[in-house]
This record gives C-alpha cells, sequence and structure tokens, in this order.
C-alpha cells in the first residue's frame, strides 16, 4: 500500500475520485538519470537473459524524460491522501497527475507482448 499526499489546494479536485476502482498515477522519477551511451539501449534491468533493447521499448527509469505512469487500485481517499495499491514508484517521487482509469481508454484487450516480459515479471512483486 502507498499513500499519495496531494497539496492542500488541489484536494477539491479529488472530488468523486472515490467512485473509481483505479486511477493512473504519473509521477516524476526524481532520483533517475539519463546517459545515452548506458540507457538509451540496455537490456531490461541489466539481465544477460534478457534481450538488448531501446529505452522506448522497455519500462526503465533512467529515460530522456523520467516520466513514471503505473495503474493502481483505489483502497480509500480521506481529504488530501489517496491510499492506493501497486504503486511503482519509490517514496518521495513527485506526483504530476492523477486519472481516473477508464476501459475504454486504458484498457486494452488482447495485448501483445514479447516473450521476455514474462521472464522480467516473474516475482517483480
Amino acid at each position: 500500500m502507498a499513500e499519495l499526499h496531494i497539496e492542500a489546494a488541489f484536494a477539491p479536485g479529488l472530488a468523486g475520485i472515490e467512485q473509481f476502482s483505479h486511477v493512473l498515477v504519473l509521477y516524476w522519477m526524481h532520483q533517475a538519470a539519463f546517459s545515452p551511451a548506458d540507457d538509451l539501449v540496455r537490456r531490461p534491468r541489466g539481465r544477460p537473459d534478457l534481450p538488448e533493447i531501446g529505452i522506448f521499448a522497455q519500462r526503465a527509469k533512467h529515460r530522456p524524460v523520467p516520466i513514471g505512469v503505473t495503474a493502481v487500485r483505489l483502497i480509500g481517499h480521506r481529504g488530501a491522501i489517496l491510499e492506493v495499491q501497486g504503486l511503482d514508484a519509490i517514496d518521495g517521487s513527485p506526483i504530476l497527475d492523477i486519472k481516473p482509469y477508464f476501459p475504454d481508454f486504458d484498457g486494452v484487450a488482447s495485448p501483445t507482448v514479447p516473450d521476455w516480459v514474462g521472464r522480467l515479471m516473474q516475482g517483480y512483486f
């Protein structure tokens, strides 16, 4: 579980958010650094069993523009705080935006991903 602390001035903008089971959280990966020589083409998580691929074909933190996005389960809302589950961000990451999850926009039926994604995600959470 994680708590998202929203600036008090923006708390009224959360009205109605509790009607959604999931939200998208966009955040700034403030501790990330990007080196084209090291990060433009690399193996996910540096794992030798995974292929070398470009940064835009993976979800690595070291990106040209370090913006992260995660779909999370909304557990609760009280005042300027959202309690969520499944956030893939480190503590203290600045929140850029929160959007309600709309299946028509955000859900993809039968997506295709390469085989290495399954190997990468084994034991991730």
